[in-house]
């Protein structure tokens, strides 16, 4: 495939060529070479909402293809290049219109652990689930950090962040990788760390993929739990779940903890969606109604937690450490559920939800997902003035809501987050449902406009918010993003991406922005 395309690089001016049509068939661009369907599939995503088309989609063999095909690309004035792993971002991240694109998956290379170190080299374009069981089965190890779907690759999530209810005490997952391979957009493979190419390891963890395309990285592992005590309770008031948020999140290392905190908002209703059924665990152990206090609100607020354990622990023990735990909880009495899985399953847990949703139609729809990062001092307004009103009545999906503590981020890394030694992942995971399978849901142009509504309302509300997996539409939006690291991120594209080469599907700087700011 790539000498194909090579040659038809060399041989014709794809920058001149006419714009194909919308939805026309673009393989005749390439004299007769069989796309097999890839570019359609290329130019959407998971979220349904952009729909942008490349020339081309390429299957890299090895980091060398990878190469090859940046260092391509860099021999025409527009050709640009994205790297795709599951195609799991929302708003075009990783399309590239009239470029190239990527299969990062279909890199060969094989998870490599080293028992002694407790580490793993595992490719960029690896599933973060196929990482899980190799480990896992074959060594009893396991990542520190995850993403709450592991339907995703490691290069893909590594260039944002990576987060899940492990964050408080690890970290996001950039924080758990030690070192990287990286082909930067001069086409140069380079290995990197905080020793060694510092400056672009730093740059690439959660760099959006600007600055360099992940081959492989070397993660942290620790010991594998046999178990998970799974544990969901419920508030009724915003104020006593955030303070028993942040207690859990915060206590001294070395004090007995959960291993997992994640908490969301649901409706207070019986909606299948978005209300009561969705805290179930067990559907032999259902959700009582009848114990939320009277004169509650609109919404409900559940703490999510798991505790892991070994097979050979005793049940009294396991018993007693959730006690302590959990008696300090400010929770709704009787609206405690609890369940015991196996640690895969329970890291798999996304995975089941994705079947059923594949089964019934409901994964191919639309998910326009918004995703921030807001600072504790506004979280109680942003719960009155968009939880409590602007989705009074739910997204058609999970409404993420739980603390994360500053201090497990590196700040020499590209993430930009809000103030503050705490603040809150606020997750809005919509679907966009078929009429016929949720008729009061909102329609996915209705649910783009409510999710502008709710950043305009950090906006004019004064809000320290950041957002996660961000998008923007114009270079005004992207440098009030990353505010005073503005100057660094431009630095960093300069020095490792200097024609705009790289992700072009986030539209933060054109091709060869830097040839047109050292003219202008």
């Amino acid at each position: 495939m790539i000498a194909y395309i090579e040659r038809f690089v060399h041989d014709n001016d794809v920058d001149s060529m006419p714009e194909p049509e919308q939805d026309g068939d673009i393989s005749p661009l390439f004299n007769g070479l069989d796309l097999h369907g890839a570019v359609e599939f290329a130019g959407k995503d998971f979220g349904g909402v952009q729909f942008s088309k490349p020339l081309a989609v390429v299957k890299p063999y090895d980091r060398d293809d990878v190469a090859k095909v940046v260092r391509l690309a860099s021999r025409t004035p527009h050709l640009t290049v994205a790297a795709r792993g599951n195609g799991h971002s929302v708003n075009g991240q990783a399309m590239a219109h009239r470029g190239l694109v990527l299969d990062m998956k279909a890199i060969e290379f094989e998870t490599e652990v080293d028992t002694e170190t407790a580490q793993a080299d595992v490719s960029g374009g690896a599933l973060w689930e196929d990482v899980l069981k190799h480990c896992v089965l074959r060594y009893g190890l396991a990542p520190r950090s995850w993403a709450d779907y592991l339907g995703l690759t490691v290069g893909g999530t590594l260039s944002n962040a990576g987060v899940s209810g492990q964050a408080f005490l690890y970290g996001p997952q950039t924080e758990n990788v030690t070192e990287l391979e990286v082909v930067t957009g001069n086409g140069d493979i380079l290995v990197c760390s905080k020793n060694q190419n510092s400056q672009l390891f730093f740059s690439v963890l959660g760099g959006l993929g600007q600055f360099g395309i992940i081959t492989r990285a070397r993660l942290l592992l620790q010991p594998a739990p046999d178990m998970v005590r799974w544990i969901r309770v419920v508030y009724s008031e915003f104020s006593e779940f955030t303070r028993d948020a942040e207690w859990l999140v915060t206590r001294p290392m070395g004090e007995d903890s959960f291993d997992y905190v994640e908490g969301f908002a649901f409706v207070n209703s019986d909606d299948p969606v978005n209300g009561w059924p969705s805290v179930l665990l067990d559907p032999d152990r259902p959700f009582d109604p009848a114990c939320i206090p009277t004169g509650s609100g609109p919404l409900l607020y559940c703490l999510e937690l798991a505790l892991h354990y070994k097979n050979g622990d005793l049940p009294s023990t396991l018993d007693k450490r959730v006690d302590r735990l959990i008696r300090r909880l400010g929770f709704v009495e009787g609206l405690r559920l609890e369940v015991e899985v196996g640690y895969m399953e329970f890291l798999l847990r996304v995975k089941r939800a994705e079947e059923e949703a594949k089964a019934s139609g409901v994964w191919d729809a639309p998910h326009p997902w918004l995703n921030l990062f807001v600072s504790k001092t506004h979280i109680a307004d942003f719960d009155r003035l968009v939880f409590k009103n602007i989705l009074k009545h739910g997204v058609g999906g999970p409404m993420l809501v739980y603390p994360l503590l500053r201090s497990k981020w590196d700040d020499r890394k590209s993430v930009v987050l809000p103030q503050g030694d705490i603040f809150y992942l606020v997750g809005l995971l919509r679907v966009c449902f078929p009429a016929d399978a949720h008729p009061n849901g909102l329609s996915v142009e209705e649910m783009v406009a409510q999710n502008q509504e709710i950043v305009e309302c950090c906006i004019q509300n004064g809000f320290d918010y950041k957002l996660y997996l961000p998008h923007y539409t114009s270079l005004e939006g992207w440098k009030t993003h990353f505010g005073n690291q503005w100057p660094r991120f431009q630095d960093r594209k300069t020095a490792f991406d200097p024609m705009a080469i790289l992700a072009p599907g986030h539209k933060i700087f054109p091709r060869n922005w830097h040839q047109h700011q050292q003219t202008s």
